[in-house]
């Protein structure tokens, strides 16, 4: 099936169940000096990535692919905990399910 004939059967920013890809049209923006395209959410959110994260354009076979950088596994998690700390915030979520006779134990 042509591709003008899949459009017009599902509309411009349908999932194409048959090729299984998102189509959807935008404009191609001014943003100061460079130029920009708004990408839905739900796209985003496919690939991985929110606003403000980092990615790879690349060209590739006359296209614009958008990559995700991988990131490290727990980035940013120690600062996060300092500032946690830092603020007071660190007590025990549940501290009322310890055992009755922990304080007897001895180590």
């Amino acid at each position: 099936m042509e591709r003008d004939t899949i459009d017009k059967l599902l509309g411009y920013n349908n999932v194409n169940p048959k090729v299984m890809e998102a189509t959807v049209r935008a404009a191609i923006r001014k943003l100061g000096n460079s130029s920009g395209v708004i990408i839905p959410k739900s796209m985003l959110a496919e690939i991985g990535v929110v606003a403000g994260d980092a990615v790879d354009l690349s060209l590739e076979d006359g296209r614009i692919a958008i990559t995700p950088i991988k990131k490290r596994p727990r980035e940013g998690w120690a600062e996060a905990f300092r500032e946690i700390a830092e603020g007071g915030d660190d007590a025990l979520v549940w501290p009322e399910f310890g055992n009755d006779d922990d304080a007897d134990l001895t180590w």
